[in-house]
């Protein structure tokens, strides 16, 4: 073979391995770009899935609220009563908070280190739990038609916050308030009240502070009210001619009945008997309520609370009235009753079989308590916790009068058959006689128009101490809230609503802070995303290089 075609050979084979070594790349890099490109698509699916999974769950978050509650005594939630009321709000609703959302967490460590230098334990005062409650309303009211909206604004340095208000409001609005509103409907929470809605509980000792968290009543209800068309108009009598009708012991129940009734649904007024007229007194109110006077009114003012009850005629009013149980000689008041067929007795009742042993604010000591049974249960209607009893402190015997009258008079509580009484005026005075004697009697005045009838009803409380703030506070305790919020509505026609039960809080738990959830949000929305993106990239540029 020529040399010339020896050449011509080694070049063939040259140019055929060139070939076969630029068609083995072309596969290869065809490879690469296929495997490229489909690390690119899983990436960019995974990218997608872990957005779209976001954005769902946020929506369905919205709709249906996800419960993730860490701590064993479920302090971050709301109770499903408060949930059903928040579905069912058909207004939006703003909450204005007066003061930083990061002070709550100031107040838990002050009251803390408070209790810590006071007495000397370590208490748990987790006021920072307000916040994410009020969040839990915004939340689930987003499942109906309305909505709860709440912001924190530092009135300090931006007052002119709350000036829009003024309008509807006529108190001051000071900072720590908590401000719930509904068009031309304002209710304040002061910062008092915010406050006590940690406290400790009855059964705490000095050395063992057990807190409570009673804070969600007061919120579900404002919220309600504001959002309500239907508030009960109440006057509460508090003066004559400008003279307090109580004494120092009876002003806290006046108080705080009037503070509960506020918070369940009634729009309360303070009222001076002796200036307002029978005809404010109608066309104003559709409630009112004396409770506990240490005075006697003059015939002027008796004739003033028969026309409101009697209306022109048309009946359609309520009253509530509450007798003091140092008074024992106030007789127009007792002339007044006998017209609605109803006695205040000069006794009281006792029980050495039936009581429990109770706190009463006004008297600031334990006092023992009858326990007392329900009469007419359609009128008191349905509890929440049967087993709670329901307790009488001093309680003051209500009887039928016999006089000749159109009024018709119902048995609503009553003492159990092994109480029965000591005079109120003479301590050796004291029945032998064992049986059950009413406490809390309704009367009722009625017209016909038609087939329509009306009705107004004088309703007699013979036990002031039935409506101490301690005892209503005492939710988990005793069931005074539940059956007095349902006699009062029962009463006065309000729709039926529920007192909510203070929550216990336990030692040792798990607690996320504001800041705690705020970092379970980041690491879940952004860096999980962030990560896994990262990831991809990083296996692309592997497949890539390889």
């Amino acid at each position: 073979m020529s040399k010339k075609e020896k050449d011509k050979e080694i070049s063939e084979v040259s140019n055929a391995a060139v070939d076969e070594i630029s068609e083995k790349k072309k596969r290869g890099g065809s490879r690469k770009l296929k495997f490229g490109s489909m690390s690119v698509v899983v990436v960019i699916l995974v990218i997608a899935v872990v957005v779209v999974f976001n954005l769902m769950a946020g929506l369905l978050m919205k709709r249906y609220p996800i419960k993730v509650d860490l701590t064993p005594d479920n302090r971050h939630e709301i109770s499903e009563d408060s949930v059903e009321v928040m579905k069912n709000l058909k207004k939006d609703v703003e909450v204005t908070v007066t003061f930083p959302r990061t002070y709550f967490d100031t107040l838990a460590s002050e009251y803390k280190k408070m209790y810590y230098e006071n007495y000397g334990v370590v208490v748990e005062c987790p006021y920072d739990i307000i916040p994410e409650i009020l969040d839990k309303y915004s939340v689930y009211a987003e499942a109906g038609e309305g909505s709860v909206n709440v912001s924190y604004v530092d009135i300090s340095k931006n007052p002119d916050v709350v000036t829009k208000f003024n309008e509807n409001y006529s108190g001051e609005i000071q900072q720590g308030s908590i401000v719930i509103s509904c068009e031309d409907k304002v209710k304040v929470i002061p910062l008092t009240q915010v406050l006590s809605m940690i406290m400790p509980s009855e059964e705490s000792t000095y050395n063992n502070i057990n807190m409570l968290f009673a804070g969600e009543s007061t919120f579900t209800s404002a919220i309600r009210d504001v959002a309500d068309a239907n508030l009960v108009k109440t006057a509460m009598a508090m003066t004559v001619n400008e003279q307090s009708i109580h004494d120092q012991t009876h002003i806290s129940v006046a108080y705080s009945t009037e503070s509960f009734l506020s918070k369940n649904g009634y729009d309360c007024s303070e009222i001076d008997l002796g200036t307002i007229t029978a005809e404010e007194l109608i066309a104003d109110y559709d409630l009112l309520v004396v409770a506990a006077p240490a005075i006697d009114f003059s015939e002027d003012i008796i004739q003033k609370l028969q026309d409101y009850l009697n209306n022109g005629g048309n009946y359609g009013k309520d009253m509530i009235y509450i007798p003091n149980f140092y008074q024992t000689n106030l007789p127009n008041l007792t002339a007044f009753l006998d017209d609605w067929k109803l006695t205040v007795d000069t006794s009281m009742v006792l029980d050495d079989d039936n009581m429990v042993q109770a706190g009463i604010s006004a008297m600031g000591a334990l006092s023992y308590a009858p326990t007392l049974d329900i009469v007419d249960t359609d009128i008191v209607g349905t509890l929440t916790n049967n087993s709670l009893p329901l307790i009488a402190p001093a309680a003051i015997p209500v009887s039928e009068a016999t006089k000749n009258s159109a009024a018709v008079v119902t048995p609503i509580i009553a003492s159990k058959d092994t109480s029965y009484t000591a005079s109120r005026v003479n301590d050796d005075e004291v029945s032998k006689e064992k049986r059950s004697y009413n406490i809390v009697m309704k009367s009722t005045k009625s017209m016909a128009v038609g087939t329509s009838v009306y009705d107004s009803n004088l309703l007699v409380v013979g036990c002031p101490f039935m409506l101490d703030s301690n005892v209503l506070a005492s939710t988990n305790t005793y069931s005074n809230a539940n059956v007095m919020l349902n006699t009062f509505n029962s009463v006065t026609g309000k729709e039926a609503a529920v007192v909510i039960p203070e929550k216990a809080f336990e030692l040792h738990t798990l607690s996320l802070t504001s800041g705690g959830a705020r970092a379970i949000l980041i690491t879940v929305v952004v860096v999980i995303p962030l990560l896994i993106a990262a990831a991809g990239v990083s296996v692309l540029l592997w497949r890539r290089n390889k």
